[in-house]
């Protein structure tokens, strides 16, 4: 058994990277199951209901169903990816409270009104600090622990990601049930488990943001190469 950790504290370093090592050998389900025994009801899982997340939204809700999740509602998604979301809530018979949506405090117009017009064309980062970052920084405030669906080979900036460790930037524990499982284990379990997932995926969007700032990427590209095209921005911030 997993030593665990007081909810109330911080974690040492030490104390999450032995944890996360001591899950290394196992399966995302095991990290899953330790975390939402540990930290529910104050821990929640992050969806932008892309590939990685709508499969660990199944495992979850194998586990304990009443885990809530929450996305960044830009106002800039897909229409597929609000679709997605109606077909995930109706599939696994989520609540109202367990689907929290996370907005910025400017609407578009009053982004547009203070920072000018297509903000996302002249500084990516800013307008995904005020539409993603300072929203989650928000949400975040009220959980111990996360859940996300980084994997280690999604690019540079994961590569190091642990299955568990202490994110310094929002200053709770994070869980990466899926750090180690590559986009080929991603998809087996979406199609034995028969998940739901956004059509995008089948149209080369291996990864999707918002509309503005999202294209489609040629077979053997980097799969994030169709995220801020033009700048050399491929993260949004929130796992750096």
């Amino acid at each position: 058994m997993q030593s665990k950790v007081d909810t109330g504290n911080r974690p040492s370093d030490e104390e999450l990277k032995a944890l996360s090592d001591s899950f290394d050998p196992k399966q995302p389900q095991d990290v899953l199951a330790y975390a939402l025994e540990r930290y529910f009801p104050k821990i929640v899982l992050a969806c932008s209901f892309g590939a990685e997340d709508v499969a660990l939204v199944d495992m979850i809700h194998r586990i304990n169903p009443r885990t809530p999740l929450f996305y960044l509602d830009t106002d800039f998604l897909f229409q597929e990816t609000y679709d997605l979301r109606d077909r995930i809530v109706a599939r696994y018979g989520l609540l109202p409270s367990q689907v929290i949506q996370v907005k910025s405090l400017l609407t578009p117009e009053a982004q547009a009104a203070r920072y000018g017009e297509a903000l996302w064309s002249r500084d990516p980062d800013q307008c995904c600090h005020l539409r993603k970052i300072e929203p989650l920084t928000r949400v975040l405030g009220d959980y111990a622990a996360w859940i996300t669906g980084i994997r280690r080979d999604q690019a540079p900036t994961r590569a190091n990601a642990g299955l568990v460790e202490w994110d310094k930037k929002f200053e709770l524990v994070k869980f990466n049930p899926l750090a180690y499982w590559t986009d080929a284990d991603v998809w087996a379990y979406i199609r034995v488990q028969e998940v739901p997932y956004n059509p995008l995926h089948d149209r080369h969007y291996p990864s999707i943001g918002c509309t503005h700032c999202t294209a489609p990427v040629q077979p053997g590209d980097d799969p994030r190469s169709g995220r801020w095209k033009n700048f050399a921005k491929t993260e949004c911030g929130l796992h750096k």
